[in-house]
């Protein structure tokens, strides 16, 4: 292994907006490959910052419980590309899985270009039916419209689509604006309730889908949490993505507009130490989900503020939107990153919020609301981050599609033989793998163990 000189411009950037002990970054070193993750923007520090201070959050974490010193942190720089790219290197029963839907790609609009979402089954019949075609049409459709134009009708359908901008163009659009306003991480203190005696492990009711979300509760069940993923009955997770991102949980399904599925729903929620949600902001409210003395953790596409902030969103649509497919593209074509990390900076980014605010709760008690979006990490990629290295000086970086075996492990599981990426989460006596395989979606009770 190649030790490199550690570059903590990101780790302290991040680690000062979660609210950390900057004299705690001195227990950070790196190592690994140089870069493995090439782009022209820095994602590459994105992807280790945010993989160094949820490991320094877990060790502080760890500090915490045993009342010693907060132990060392070791960010392996390979290890954090292969779990960024996690989703592509998952074989389930040896095979490949699926990534995205025909329809989920860029296209040539009358005036430039537009991205669209497809890839669960709701979401590509709202697309066809704006459009008024059937698959083999999309492109014809598509030509003969503007990119806003489309964007809007889609939208209106209750469709993903969005138009390709600038950095600029982003900048002077009113989401951009609301986002740009908005710390990277939002994080206070809603009363002045007593710290929480816990006893047993953390529990974690995990109301998250896709990847950001799910990314965060896999580390917290990694750290020895008990993580409870709830999903309504009638929308079903991509089984690749829920093998991907179900590590360490279980899964169960709860109809919320069921009177005695509400009642377990505030059962669990009584219980819980930690709610994680992904769902737009102020979907959940009708169910009055905050609870005295939670850490409430909430994850949206745009952000809290702003004409989208209603709107959904994934990953990919969000570096259109914003202008990361312009800076990553060509003339000819917009580009993407090399991972989805905005949804797995962001997610470590959560995962480690939560751990703080379950430091500084246990401390000084009080509940906790941290707010998350993943354009708030595509505008402080494109805004406030320095690389390190530019596209040219990592060639000769291992390519993570490519990763070696170190940083790849199998199990067996109710879903099948499975290859995954190993955690990059580390620090001196950090589990190194999760305890449990995914299940199978929706199939466990109800209830904590």
């Amino acid at each position: 292994m190649i030790d490199i000189p550690p570059h903590n411009t990101a780790t302290e950037h991040l680690w000062a907006g979660l609210g950390g002990d900057p004299r705690l970054i001195a227990r950070v070193s790196y190592g690994g490959p140089a870069w493995p993750l090439a782009a022209r923007l820095p994602v590459g520090e994105l992807a280790r910052g945010t993989v160094a201070v949820c490991s320094l959050a877990a060790a502080e974490q760890a500090a915490q419980h045993t009342g010693g010193a907060v132990p060392a942190v070791y960010v392996d720089d390979g290890a954090v590309a292969t779990a960024f790219v996690s989703e592509r290197r998952l074989l389930v029963g040896g095979r490949a899985p699926v990534s995205f839907a025909p329809l989920s790609r860029f296209w040539r609009t009358a005036d430039g270009w537009v991205r669209t979402h497809a890839n669960y089954p709701h979401h590509r019949a709202a697309l066809l039916a704006a459009l008024g075609t059937d698959e083999d049409g999309v492109a014809s459709v598509l030509a003969g419209r503007t990119a806003l134009e489309v964007e809007d009708t889609v939208y209106a359908a209750g469709g993903l689509a969005v138009a390709l901008r600038t950095p600029e163009e982003w900048a002077a659009h009113p989401q951009g604006a609301a986002v740009a306003r908005q710390p990277l991480v939002s994080r206070e203190r809603l009363d002045d309730v007593a710290p929480r005696r816990r006893s047993g492990r953390l529990r974690v009711l995990d109301l998250t889908r896709v990847i950001a979300g799910p990314v965060a509760t896999r580390t917290l069940a990694l750290l020895g949490a008990d993580v409870l993923r709830i999903d309504p009955p009638r929308l079903p997770e991509l089984p690749d993505q829920h093998a991907d991102t179900g590590f360490g949980k279980r899964s169960a399904t709860l109809d919320l507009d069921s009177p005695s599925d509400r009642r377990t729903f505030g059962e669990l929620l009584d219980r819980a130490d930690v709610l994680v949600t992904g769902y737009r902001p102020g979907a959940l409210e009708r169910f009055a989900v905050d609870r005295p003395g939670l850490v409430i953790a909430r994850l949206s596409a745009w952000g809290d503020d702003g004409p989208w902030a209603g709107r959904r969103g994934f990953d990919s649509l969000v570096q259109v939107a914003t202008g990361i497919a312009v800076a990553e593209g060509s003339a000819d074509a917009p580009g993407a990153l090399p991972a989805q990390a905005l949804d797995h900076g962001t997610g470590y980014l959560l995962a480690a919020a939560v751990l703080r605010s379950l430091t500084e709760q246990e401390d000084s008690g009080g509940t906790r609301l941290v707010r998350l979006a993943l354009a708030r990490t595509a505008h402080r990629l494109l805004h406030g981050l320095r690389a390190e290295a530019d596209a040219e000086d990592t060639k000769d970086a291992e390519d993570a599609d490519h990763a070696p075996d170190r940083w790849l492990a199998t199990t067996d599981s109710p879903l099948g033989r499975l290859r995954y990426a190993l955690p990059p989460v580390h620090y001196d006596g950090a589990p190194a793998d999760w305890s449990r395989p995914p299940g199978r979606w929706g199939a466990d009770a109800a209830a904590w163990e």
